[in-house]
């Protein structure tokens, strides 16, 4: 049987890894950032400009799309890369944490979730069988598994009984998953929509979901009984949900001696560049993150310098480019003071400059970290990264 995921490097002074994931819609180098496309949309991009740019995949928010504008038009469309008009790889999440985090009085028990959506109250029910379902109607090439995610901070007991239910939750997902005929899912559009859309959700790939909180002991029974299921792949859920970044860490390499070395490992919902490296050299592949797009709505712009607040009148008349050097188009063609302006103005153009700048950085970010692990030197760049981040951050912050 082919396998899904190859390691081709490994870093000597870390646990960085340098490998590739085979989807259905294309391969990916790992460590990969994968832009959040919420909606159906990454906020402000076209799908041109993410190739242009060199996304190898992106996300979508299952629990929206679900609500709105529902899977009955999406059916109709084919699927969500016909839908987008996105060729490349796209990641489903389950829903979980968007109606953990957003819905209106939600009911949890072992079936499922009831919940009232965040947009009409309307009622709705998601039990691991029909979050199958809803990601194999989107048609993505990597599905996640439902899971519980717990607030920050949780008591231990409840903790250790959401992360039971996650358990068997994901034993569901995975016996759904394997029974699912896409014969009842798949409305496509003409007879090779149909054929592509069955071959990729014949292809959909399953990510199972390590919780337990900030506990160590729970992250290690967690994803020792979600490794158990044997997934696709494995996710350490629950993490950057407010807890100080320690703790964070810890989750991280709490659950990380349990995963499986040839299966590939993602971060949900992480972080700020330097996270990334560290999460990186932690033994995390994948990362997700909303920053590099909605704080490029607020005005602020990623560098290696940390970050810059384009709103602040100290840019009016600077000439400089976001960050010298940089090889985006928005760096290559307009000054801070120029984009400051447009932000000031409530122009779009001017978010949109910023948004092009950040996920650029973010992406370059991973490809340089690909290079850096190829090359054995990873732990040097990292620290050295990490250190100029932090100082220069501070700095301006003052």
């Amino acid at each position: 049987m082919q396998k899904n995921f190859v390691l081709s490097t490994t870093d000597r002074h870390s646990k960085a890894r340098r490998g590739q994931l085979t989807t259905a819609h294309g391969v990916i180098d790992t460590p990969a950032f994968m832009p959040i496309g919420t909606q159906g949309t990454v906020k402000a991009v076209t799908p041109r400009e993410l190739r242009e740019l060199d996304a190898q995949i992106i996300l979508g928010n299952t629990y929206h799309l679900f609500v709105r504008p529902g899977l009955d038009v999406i059916k109709h469309f084919g699927g969500l890369h016909n839908f987008m008009n996105w060729d490349g790889p796209i990641l489903t999440d389950s829903g979980g944490y968007q109606i953990f985090s957003l819905a209106k009085l939600r009911k949890i028990t072992d079936e499922g979730v009831e919940f009232q959506n965040h947009i009409d109250g309307a009622r709705a029910f998601i039990s691991p069988e029909i979050a199958m379902e809803i990601q194999a109607a989107l048609g993505g090439d990597i599905a996640m598994a439902l899971d519980e995610c717990v607030p920050y901070p949780c008591e231990y007991d409840y903790a250790a009984q959401s992360a039971e239910l996650t358990t068997r939750w994901a034993n569901r997902c995975k016996e759904a998953n394997v029974h699912r005929s896409t014969s009842n899912v798949q409305c496509p559009t003409s007879e090779t929509d149909s054929i592509n859309s069955q071959l990729s959700t014949l292809n959909q790939l399953l990510f199972g979901i390590v919780q337990g909180a900030t506990f160590d002991d729970l992250r290690k029974q967690s994803a020792q009984a979600i490794v158990e299921l044997d997934f696709d792949g494995y996710a350490v859920g629950g993490v950057s949900v407010g807890e100080p970044e320690e703790e964070m860490m810890r989750a991280v390499e709490s659950a990380e001696p349990f995963l499986p070395s040839e299966k590939p490992r993602y971060a949900m919902g992480l972080g700020t560049p330097p996270q990334m490296l560290e999460m990186i050299a932690r033994g995390m592949d994948m990362f997700d993150c909303v920053l590099p797009t909605r704080l490029a709505r607020n005005g602020t712009a990623f560098t290696a310098a940390g970050t810059l607040n384009l709103k602040n009148a100290e840019f009016a008349l600077d000439k400089q480019p976001i960050e010298e050097n940089c090889a985006c188009d928005p760096c290559r063609e307009f000054s801070r003071g120029y984009i400051r302006h447009l932000i000031k103005a409530e122009e779009i153009l001017g978010l949109r400059l910023i948004t092009l700048h950040n996920l650029h950085f973010y992406l370059n970010l991973m490809r340089r970290a690909r290079t850096e692990i190829e090359s054995g030197t990873f732990d040097q760049f990292r620290k050295a990264f990490v250190a100029e981040y932090k100082t220069r951050d501070a700095t301006t912050a003052q």
